[in-house]
């Protein structure tokens, strides 16, 4: 296991999110964390990255208290990105990726050949080397996402934690986005977490699922193990069939309305004018 949530413990102030979960990621495997909105999603991975100290229990990584690990020796093996993240005005992409470089500079190391060589590498990696001196705010929001991934690639990490990394992403974009993290899996071997609200895109680009509600794991496994009819409504509240998706072979969910449900219609109509 890279990282290990063992029976923690996270909210913010007085107020408990997540109370005695158990998770594990597992070396090399693309991970998504499903769940509705609330549940704990992005609290957990803020967890998992560090950026927010469990109340109680302890993350692992790599078998080791990442809370008793430098945050400097963190940043060398795990890269984080938040949601919606922000740069200042005017920064263009190189500049961006460079600040994936900050973990490895001291006062006695400063910017290296290895350093260009590896800002060159993200950006390559992410297809974004022709807009390097683009500023950051000029790009569609499909490239600035590649942007940020690149400045995690730039951190040498083979650990990528992603929250929401297609959030206000059209369609065509979201897929460019989540082709790009198998590419980065599939070439580097990287493991990778993200939370993602689309299920159907979730079950498509991820090797293991993570569903959670009101703060807990109600299960995890492989995206057919996990998207089923009887899960969705458990954890969703949603009425859907599951069918193949005819690309991929992976679960499809679709919704159920009572638009589409002539029985349920009726009796809702007969519900208003009684």
């Amino acid at each position: 296991m890279r990282l290990q949530a063992i029976d923690v413990k996270l909210g913010y102030g007085d107020r408990t999110i997540v109370n005695g979960l158990d998770l594990g990621i597992e070396a090399g495997t693309v991970t998504t964390i499903i769940g509705p909105n609330g549940c704990g999603k992005s609290t957990l991975l803020r967890a998992l990255g560090r950026l927010l100290k469990p109340m109680g229990g302890q993350v692992l990584l790599d078998g080791k208290r990442i809370d008793q690990t430098a945050t400097k020796e963190v940043a060398k093996i795990l890269g984080i990105l938040p949601q919606a993240p922000t740069a200042p005005e005017g920064l263009t992409v190189a500049d961006l990726v460079a600040r994936g470089r900050h973990p490895h500079q001291s006062w006695y190391r400063q910017w290296s050949s290895d350093d260009e060589s590896a800002v060159a590498e993200a950006l390559d990696m992410t297809g974004l080397l022709d807009l390097a001196e683009r500023p950051l705010d000029e790009l569609s929001g499909g490239q600035r996402q590649r942007a940020w991934i690149s400045m995690a690639l730039a951190q040498g990490t083979d650990l990528l934690l992603l929250d929401e990394p297609t959030t206000f992403l059209d369609l065509a974009h979201q897929v460019e986005v989540l082709e790009l993290v198998r590419r980065l899996h599939g070439q580097a071997g990287r493991t990778i977490v993200m939370v993602l609200h689309d299920l159907n895109l979730a079950a498509r680009y991820a090797d293991r699922l993570v569903a959670m509600r009101d703060g807990r794991v109600v299960a995890a496994g492989a995206p057919h193990e996990v998207l089923t009819e009887e899960l969705l409504l458990q954890v969703f509240d949603l009425d859907a069939k599951v069918i193949p998706d005819p690309v991929a072979g992976t679960p499809l969910v679709v919704p159920i309305g009572t638009r589409h449900l002539p029985d349920r219609g009726t009796a809702a109509k007969e519900t208003v004018s009684t």
